[in-house]
């Protein structure tokens, strides 16, 4: 094969495909990126780790000669980095080495087979719909904080994706949830066209991650989401995009609706901006054994305090609109932090019961994030 793609370009793809590559591998050739010259003048790439993989497509500025061949992803996109920007990048392999040259700079690098390369088989994907680019970010960003990293709960590893029947009036949704056991994030959007009928599916971590990633510079187009019980596809940017096909985990997830309160009569409204400071600050203190946050609840107002047995104490008073019973609980402040880092607007809602009982927290009741918080005894 032989194909010149302008360095920018090069640059740029190699960044995504790239980052799915494991550092350390114990196949050899899961550390190499496929790359494939296209008798159209185009030039794929594709990287996997065997779970998640990853192709695209772009234009290369000139195709002499078709094949394929993989090569060291990381080493590849380090010479990619540092070539001089502007400059066309000439790849091409001879005798079992891929020869990059730019300019005035010559490479030589190791290749290995590319029928030895291992392609994740997608199978039969029955269900497609589409979402926009935008409301796939929101929905990971407003959930992902919560997937768990407990390996021994696997199936909490990953953002459990599932259809319903009870969005307003009835309405049919898209629920997205991620729980570890302490907090439960959720996030609903009307169900797209196409989505009915789909299995329950547990997205990985690392997928959500890198799809994350990739939304950032697609945020005005709609992805294109294909998925069976076992896989699902994204495809970002149509034909010539990038297409990322993962396993989905495969496990039960559980029925997170059971711990979403529905009783809590105790309603506390707050800036929530002004919260996060008070107990960012409070939590100063805090110690791995004492992360709790206490929460003195009086008619319109919170009382944050920290007492560590090691740094002393800490307290703040903050304003707020409270007008039941006085109340006394306690929260990990970093959990607590995290949800309210995801409340945009002055205003989130605290549905509380007693100092035992999860806390329901949202901007309002119509805001599509939803947050359950595990209290801790204080």
């Amino acid at each position: 094969m032989k194909a010149t793609i302008e360095r920018a370009t090069l640059l740029h793809s190699l960044s995504h495909v790239q980052s799915v590559v494991e550092r350390r591998n114990t196949i050899p050739i899961l550390s190499n990126v496929l790359i494939e010259a296209l008798a159209d003048g185009r030039v794929r790439l594709m990287a996997t780790d065997l779970d998640l993989q990853v192709v695209e497509t772009m234009p290369a500025a000139s195709v002499e000669g078709a094949g394929a061949i993989t090569v060291s992803a990381h080493l590849l996109f380090d010479i990619a980095r540092k070539l001089p920007d502007g400059s066309q990048v000439s790849l091409e392999t001879s005798e079992n080495r891929m020869i990059v040259k730019a300019g005035r700079s010559r490479f030589q690098l190791p290749t290995l087979p590319r029928d030895d390369f291992p392609v994740i088989v997608e199978g039969d994907l029955p269900t497609t719909f589409e979402v926009p680019a935008a409301t796939l970010a929101q929905m990971i960003d407003r959930t992902r904080f919560a997937i768990s990293t407990e390996e021994t709960r696997y199936y909490l590893n990953g953002i459990f994706l599932h259809v319903a029947e009870d969005g307003p009036n009835g309405s049919p949704v898209l629920k997205a949830a991620a729980t570890d056991g302490h907090r439960l994030a959720r996030f609903t959007l009307p169900r797209p066209d196409g989505a009915e009928g789909m299995p329950d599916v547990i997205v990985p971590r690392k997928c959500v991650a890198e799809l994350r990633k990739l939304l950032e510079e697609a945020l005005d187009t709609n992805v294109s989401i294909d998925l069976s019980a076992s896989k699902i596809r994204f495809t970002l940017g149509g034909e010539s995009g990038i297409v990322l096909t993962s396993k989905l985990i495969d496990g039960t997830f559980p029925d997170y609706s059971r711990v979403i309160p529905t009783g809590n009569d105790k309603l506390l409204k707050v800036d929530p901006k002004s919260f996060f400071a008070g107990v960012d600050r409070v939590a100063t203190i805090a110690t791995e054994k004492t992360r709790a946050v206490k929460m003195a609840l009086d008619t319109d107002r919170v009382t944050l305090s920290v007492t560590s047995p090691d740094n002393g104490t800490a307290a703040e008073e903050i304003a707020a609109d409270y007008g039941a019973e006085g109340l006394e609980i306690g929260f990990n402040a970093n959990y607590l932090k995290d949800i309210l880092a995801q409340i945009e607007g002055d205003n989130v809602e605290l549905h509380l019961a007693d100092a035992g009982a999860p806390t329901l927290i949202r901007q309002n009741a119509q805001s599509p994030a939803l947050y359950v918080l595990m209290p801790m005894r204080v």
